[in-house]
């Protein structure tokens, strides 16, 4: 082995050959993907995380290589020295003649290398699964040999997407005049917001540590001490329940600039999406030529798509019916006229009312047998609905196969097909009651059926990029349980100058500088104009309740900053996992981050979490409590 590595250097990448090279002697190091006895020739495709060449070992060239080559198995590590020759022609039975023996499906196919001298690195073991483009292993197995699953070309590719993300993040960011400047990851805990993870404080019992959700309150400080712009590309925690785009550690492109409004951060990182999509070899340009993504108002996306994230590959639009409903009394629908009945008699107020009606309209060309009706009744009540309201539109506009046909005044179903422009042989789906739970039940419905009706793929982005900011939401939302007022986002969002006098007054008015840059579905990007001047920070914290001392407590060396000539200030994260696992055409953030988590929170790989000594825990002054 001395003679390789310290001698024999690698001259080219397992990638890299072209038929410009034949002739050339190369050295080429890697693992041993697949190996073909072709009787005294054995064929081995050689790789690297730059790709596959096909190498012979040829007795009758080198017998010390051919001897080598009898030994080799999957995932052995060698290298080899040898002579870059055309791949040829070879005779082809079906057709009955000479064809090249090129593999038009590598980069390298023209060519192979005949093994001149090879040496064995390191043997392997038979890996517990086929490392492989696709695999159909368990996620569970992959996770338990990660370092096995990432030499899978799949997530190569995906790791490689990050780090040109973050080159490119960092060039574009740079070049903008803003400094990369690190904030800590053990902080104060602070309470609200998602549930931080805690580490015990051994030099000081009794008192944690809180892992930073994000840096929040640390780079507004920035803005505070004059640095005026900044960026970092940086880990977060959050203890929460787990999904396929959530993980307990994840990392955010992180920004904050002083003396900007909402647009200037905005054109700031539909230039950063434009430079890391180049990255990825994609032109935005094509679709967006003016460099500017569209703005999709809050109260719009809620109402056409039930929720603030929505995927704008296709249409599909919901129709809110409730004023329909209520001019109508009901329209003899039983559990209509209730809802019809509180809006007239003043006990709900149209701006924001707890109770709605929407429908969304399946065209006939999607050609829903009932029982697939069914199902979205099924689909709906998994969702906590109580079911799932349809009607068919016959010729004449009248409703059919539905319960609702029974009941319905003629003039409240011909007002609701021309509301919702429904037409014969269309599907009228049909949600109503808590207007949060109608939301999420039809935004559901609105993906599945797109992805049902071939709008949109099951996985991956289809070659469509759309984006949207999703802008002016609502400051404050009203909490049902508690019958109070809380922070929609945060409480240091700046709100609209026009609404402050609304603070006290009517708070659910109040909109505020608050965004999301939302892609395909998923919000990518979320930001806001931060609230610097410390007499309208005083007056939000009373609608929310929050009295001087409690906000002392919770943020006072953010309020005590403040006091100290704040700059008007404003930003924005971008989630780096999600961007990264669209790019990658993945729905699964784990398949982008080299070392994730499951869905329980454990590494299957290196088994953590994991319990700890009794003399850990009393070093720090912790007892253990088993359940159960």
């Amino acid at each position: 082995m001395a003679r390789f590595i310290d001698e024999l250097k690698r001259t080219h990448d397992c990638g890299a050959l072209r038929a410009s090279d034949i002739g050339r002697e190369v050295v080429l190091f890697g693992w041993v993907q697949n190996r073909r006895d072709h009787g005294s020739i054995v064929f081995v495709d050689l790789r690297d995380r730059e790709g596959v060449t096909q190498v012979v070992f040829d007795p009758e060239t080198s017998p010390d290589a051919h001897t080598v080559a009898d030994q080799l198995r999957g995932e052995w590590v060698i290298g080899l020295r040898g002579v870059v020759r055309s791949r040829g022609e070879q005779f082809s039975k079906k057709e009955g003649k000479l064809v090249s023996a090129a593999n038009p499906n590598l980069p390298t196919g023209e060519v192979e290398v005949s093994v001149l001298e090879a040496t064995i690195f390191n043997k392997a073991d038979t890996p517990p699964f086929a490392l492989e483009e696709e695999s159909d292993t368990r996620e569970e197995v992959r996770l338990e040999y990660r370092y096995l699953d990432l030499r899978r070309a799949p997530l190569q590719r995906a790791l490689r997407m990050r780090h040109r993300i973050n080159q490119a993040t960092r060039n574009y960011l740079s070049n903008k005049g803003c400094l990369e400047i690190e904030t800590p990851f053990l902080v104060k805990y602070t309470p609200g917001g998602a549930r931080n993870f805690l580490v015990p404080a051994r030099l000081h019992p009794a008192k944690f540590y809180a892992l930073a959700e994000s840096p929040q309150l640390f780079k507004q400080l920035f803005m505070v001490a004059g640095f005026e712009r900044y960026f970092q590309i940086v880990r977060c925690f959050r203890d929460e329940d787990l999904r396929l785009d959530r993980q307990p550690e994840f990392t955010q492109i992180d920004i904050e600039l002083s003396f900007v409004n909402q647009d200037d951060v905005f054109a700031l990182v539909e230039g950063l999406v434009f430079e890391i999509w180049k990255a990825a070899g994609i032109d935005l340009k094509e679709q967006y030529p003016d460099g500017r993504f569209p703005r999709l108002g809050f109260d719009d996306s809620m109402g056409l798509y039930g929720n603030d994230k929505p995927d704008l590959r296709f249409d599909m639009h919901h129709v809110d019916l409730t004023d329909v409903i209520v001019e109508h009394n009901g329209g003899g629908i039983p559990f209509w006229q209730p809802i019809a009945e509180k809006f007239k008699s003043g006990a709900y107020r149209r701006d924001l009312p707890p109770e709605i009606v929407k429908a969304l309209v399946v065209p006939a060309s999607a050609n829903l047998s009932r029982t697939e009706a069914d199902k979205l009744e099924q689909l709906a009540k998994s969702m906590g609905a109580g079911g799932l309201a349809r009607a068919k539109v016959g010729p004449d506009g009248s409703w059919t196969q539905s319960p609702l046909a029974k009941s319905i005044t003629p003039e409240l179903s011909k007002a609701i097909n021309a509301a919702t422009g429904a037409q014969e042989g269309d599907l009228l789906i049909f949600q109503f009651g808590r207007t949060s739970l109608v939301h999420t039940v039809m935004a559901n419905l609105r993906v599945h059926l797109a992805k049902k009706l071939g709008l949109i793929p099951e996985v991956g982005h289809g070659g469509k990029w759309n984006f949207s900011w999703v802008v002016d939401p609502p400051l404050f939302e009203y909490d049902e349980d508690n019958k109070r007022w809380s922070a929609a986002h945060h409480a240091f969002t700046r709100p609209h100058d026009e609404h402050v006098d609304l603070i006290e007054t009517d708070p659910g008015k109040v909109l505020c500088y608050r965004y999301d840059l939302v892609l395909n579905g998923f919000e990518i990007a979320g930001g806001s104009i931060r609230l610097h001047d410390p007499t309208v920070q005083a007056r939000v914290f009373k609608a929310l309740g929050i009295e001087q001392e409690q906000a002392q407590e919770k943020f006072g060396f953010l309020l005590s900053a403040l006091r100290f000539g704040a700059p008007p200030h404003g930003g924005i994260a971008l989630g780096m996992d999600r961007v990264a696992m669209l790019l990658s055409g993945t729905d699964s953030i784990r398949d982008v981050i080299a070392f994730p988590k499951t869905q329980k929170g454990t590494d299957l790989m290196s088994d953590a979490p994991n319990p700890v000594s009794p003399g850990q825990l009393a070093e720090l002054h912790i007892r253990a409590v088993q359940e159960g």
